[in-house]
């Protein structure tokens, strides 16, 4: 869950840089048919892009101009080091021992040996970063996508992945703590800190989408598609939906 908590630019730019510079004209339209609540889609994602350009997107460069890219670095190993925990559950509840012993070999070497995750001590020993989230549990048991819906503040999702969120979230490294204040602080940082390092791939984006929301739509239903199948997805008749049951209430 690195970025789980993160405003609509994190998650969008971050799913951007995992493949959406393959999408075609023909996936967008598959994009339309998960996208019938488009309307308020596009608000919410106005909202989202608004509050992104005055608030966030100043505060993270700032923090980059004064945060050391190492310290940086060591901030998102950190919170990627308990998402390692949180995927080798997933890992276990999908059936995928291998994996999951694999995340806890990889959790317990940077928790002991890389400073509590800060340094990506596990990396260097060549055990790969894997990343699992209840989503793609769900997925995976055979649960459809779901309409496409995005969210105040939290960003693009579907209707799967909304029902997963409260776990996602609740094995986040601010849910140890129970003081408001120091929740606070951890999810800003993290939202900060993730935002920080997606400055230059936003600019990106914003040179090269003529439709921003269809674009990070689709790239948000392709990459979600492709980490529910570990990458080797089969071509479906839908490219967009994995799994057999898709559908959701038509907007009114």
């Amino acid at each position: 869950m690195r970025a789980r908590p993160a405003l609509l630019a994190l998650v969008c730019v971050a799913t951007l840089l995992g493949g959406c510079a393959t999408l075609r004209e023909a996936r967008s339209s598959a994009g339309d048919k998960l996208d019938p609540w488009e309307n308020w889609n596009r608000k919410v994602f106005a909202f989202n892009e608004g509050l992104d350009e005055h608030v966030l997107k100043p505060v993270a460069t700032v923090y980059s101009n004064v945060v050391p890219q190492p310290v940086r670095r060591g901030v998102d190993n950190f919170f990627g080091n308990v998402a390692d925990a949180w995927s080798a559950v997933n890992n276990f509840l999908q059936g995928k021992g291998a994996a999951g012993f694999q995340d806890i070999i990889r959790f317990g070497t940077n928790t002991v040996f890389g400073l509590l995750g800060v340094l990506d001590v596990a990396s260097e020993m060549g055990i790969d970063h894997q990343y699992e989230d209840f989503g793609q549990t769900l997925g995976h048991w055979g649960f459809g996508t779901g309409a496409y819906i995005v969210w105040p503040l939290l960003g693009p999702s579907s209707v799967r992945d909304s029902f997963a969120l409260p776990l996602d979230r609740a094995a986040s490294p601010a849910s140890l703590f129970k003081d408001g204040s120091s929740v606070y602080s951890l999810t800003a940082l993290q939202i900060i800190n993730t935002r920080s390092n997606l400055l230059g791939a936003s600019r990106v984006l914003d040179d090269i989408a003529l439709d921003k929301y269809s674009f990070l739509r689709d790239a948000y239903l392709q990459r979600r598609r492709s980490l529910v199948f570990d990458g080797n997805e089969p071509p479906p008749d839908n490219p967009l939906d994995p799994e057999p049951s898709a559908s959701a209430p038509a907007a009114k």
